[in-house]
């Protein structure tokens, strides 16, 4: 997108009113601007409103997106297109998480607590002669600022039907000791069938208590509209689960169901086992599911009676997909949607290994979450079908967060 000379004169005109550092920004923000717009003209093969063979994709609009620099913050716009997708590679979609990675190894460094590793990172990042309390300070105030708005945001934009619940534990120093923290995180799929990272909280283990607090606070930010939450069987989160989230069917993760089987089976068992009980998930109905359970508990209680009653005993919460649309099935029946999450966030917290406190860990899990809801946010895919969310809200109008029961039996804090 070319500069008229209208633009030109403007831009002349702002730039001579301009102090030292705001021209600098002002010119640094112009000229990438204008950079991404031609990238972006190269990657559709179009100028604005051509018409052309090489034509790829159609413009549709701009998002909004802001660039931290030593001169300031850019104020950029990032085209979309209608089908596809499209980042300028000038733009690092990991910078986030690099600086609150950055920010954890200085703050660790700084502590004393830090590895060998640690400290070969810190000179990689050219911190050879240290660094001082207060830059480590700076740098984790300033990014605490969007972690933190980006974890308390409002969630009542849109409703979610289905919520997906998962921990994961890293190691960090309490009390002048190394411990195992839980992270708990939950991710939800949207009424228009798309993706978005709704919460994440650090704690001691997952306690019924714990988990209620967190789900307290999705609640409290306007988490509305849920239907099914996904989780794994810890009494702790079911519990919470069936207190706090009203009106909302809980499905057993079926990946961890199959866990606990091979733990109370010999190990030449497990792949016929397995194969048996997948067969429950490939019915056509609901009706087929359930009554498909049973035959195979039968099948499987002449040789394994423990198994039989695990699953008579999981019948309702290892069959709860089946209540919803068949088009969505495959992706409510485990917390798999969470199993990337998870990975990501390993791969980030090995290179610390051990936090220096509970704030440098969440620090760093929210920077990895930010960036994986800014990707699924900038490049949607639709995670379920379109128009096969009908039948979850069939003449329903929008709904906000559910007012939390008021009850005596409800509270154990």
């Amino acid at each position: 997108m070319a500069l008229s000379q209208h633009d030109v004169l403007r831009l002349l005109e702002s730039l001579r009113s301009a102090d030292g550092l705001e021209l600098v920004r002002s010119v640094a923000e112009r000229m990438l601007q204008e950079l991404i717009e031609v990238e972006a003209t190269s990657r559709i093969g179009a100028e604005w409103n051509e018409h052309t063979e090489t034509r790829t994709a159609l413009r549709n609009g701009h998002r909004d997106k802001t660039l931290t620099t030593q001169a300031g913050d850019l104020d950029l716009a990032i085209p979309k297109l209608r089908s596809g997708s499209f980042f300028p590679s000038l733009l690092e979609r990991r910078r986030r998480i690099d600086q609150a990675l950055f920010a954890v190894i200085m703050e660790a460094y700084v502590h004393g607590v830090s590895t060998r590793s640690v400290d070969d990172l810190v000179k990689a990042l050219g911190a050879d002669n240290g660094v001082s309390k207060s830059e480590v300070s700076r740098i984790c105030c300033d990014l605490d600022t969007q972690l933190t708005a980006f974890r308390t945001r409002p969630l009542d934009h849109v409703r979610f039907p289905y919520i997906y619940l998962d921990a994961t534990y890293c190691k960090a120093r309490v009390a002048h000791q190394i411990v195992s923290r839980a992270v708990v995180i939950a991710t939800g799929i949207t009424e228009d069938g798309g993706r978005e990272v709704l919460g994440v909280m650090v704690g001691d283990s997952e306690t019924e208590v714990f988990w209620t607090q967190f789900l307290r606070s999705l609640r409290e930010r306007g988490l509305g509209g849920v239907r099914l939450v996904l989780g794994d069987h810890h009494a702790g989160l079911v519990n919470a689960i069936r207190k706090v989230m009203i009106g909302a069917a809980y499905q057993r993760c079926r990946v961890h169901f199959l866990r606990n089987v091979f733990s109370v089976i010999p190990k030449d068992a497990g792949e016929m086992v397995a194969a048996t009980i997948r067969t429950i998930f490939a019915q056509p109905d609901h009706d087929a599911v359930r009554q498909q359970l049973d035959t195979v508990a039968d099948m499987l209680g002449q040789q394994f009676p423990q198994v039989k009653q695990m699953l008579l005993d999981a019948k309702d919460d290892l069959t709860a997909f089946a209540a919803f649309p068949e088009r969505h099935w495959k992706k409510i029946q485990s917390t798999n949607p969470l199993e990337r999450v998870n990975r990501e966030i390993k791969r980030r917290v090995d290179v610390v290994q051990v936090f220096p406190n509970d704030g440098a860990l969440l620090r760093l899990v929210t920077a990895v979450l930010f960036e994986m809801h800014d990707e699924w946010i900038a490049f949607p895919r639709r995670y379920l079908p379109e128009g096969s969310m009908e039948k979850i809200y069939p003449d329903a109008p929008p709904e906000s967060a559910p007012a939390l029961p008021n009850t005596p039996n409800t509270t154990t804090e």
